[in-house]
């Protein structure tokens, strides 16, 4: 699994398209609220979700198969019994990286996917990370820089 620092910048840095499986268009749902930090951050959203057809201004497409564009990250907020056919078909679309959500850890998912090429990500926020790397940590949500342990010089 990718977890270094370098390998999630790597990752955040090169994945410009997000496909989110399982996002909500309910506000206060943490899929709508990372989605829409990645969104205000320039990364393109590409919900994945049935119930309903357009979240945070862009078309919702039923599965990871119908997105017309290409995908280079897919990020599940789903359970992880549900994240095998999620990893599946990330590979068949060609993507990038498969990254499991808090609290997601499917580790066939993850074997399946590192072994096609890809990258992957368990257990980690999107939003989370990229504030953390980028600078964008605060209580009140706003950018305070890097988050460090070192004294600024």
């Amino acid at each position: 699994m990718a977890d270094d620092i370098t390998t999630l910048r790597r990752i955040l840095l090169g994945c410009h398209t997000i496909a989110v499986v399982g996002l909500s268009a309910d506000w206060n749902r943490p899929s709508y609220f990372a989605a829409s930090y990645l969104q205000g951050k320039g990364y393109r959203i590409v919900p994945v979700n049935p119930r309903y057809p357009r979240i945070l201004g862009e078309t919702s497409y039923a599965r990871l198969e119908d997105v017309p564009v290409a995908v280079d990250m897919v990020d599940v907020f789903r359970k992880a019994d549900d994240v095998l056919p999620i990893a599946l078909s990330a590979v068949a679309i060609g993507a990038k990286c498969l990254w499991q959500q808090l609290g997601v850890v499917n580790l066939q998912a993850d074997a399946l996917v590192r072994q096609a090429g890809l990258d992957s990500v368990m257990d980690r926020c999107v939003k989370i990370e990229h504030a953390r790397l980028f600078g964008g940590l605060h209580w009140a949500g706003v950018n305070t820089g890097v988050i460090s342990a070192r004294r600024p010089v």
